[in-house]
């Protein structure tokens, strides 16, 4: 007789199409909004809307600002080089996708 493990996992399903105001980004991340509003002064990240209190961040953004976060503290990036990291990465990725496109990846 064999024993199985199981494993749970607990995590919570993001759809593209789902917009979280600064303050719900800034729950899902864990971080204060300051650190959110220096992402997007930066660039890093781009809501919609004008001002703090109408910004609604997509789902994509709730991954890329967690990545930003990660970043700038496992690295000790400034934001500066967060959006630089991030532009970078975002260049890999298109580049791959031309490849599989292509047939070549």
């Amino acid at each position: 007789m064999s024993e199985s493990h199981i494993s749970l996992l607990h995590g919570t399903v993001v759809e593209e199409e789902m917009q979280l105001t600064l303050v719900g980004l800034c729950r899902a991340c864990r971080a204060s909004t300051e650190q959110v509003v220096v992402l997007v002064n930066e660039g890093v990240l781009e809501p919609d809307g004008s001002e703090p209190q109408e910004w609604r961040f997509s789902g994509a953004s709730l991954r890329r600002a967690r990545i930003a976060l990660r970043l700038a503290r496992d690295l000790e990036l400034n934001p500066a080089g967060v959006a630089l990291v991030l532009d970078l990465m975002d260049e890999i990725e298109s580049l791959k996708a031309h490849l599989r496109r292509a047939g070549q990846l």
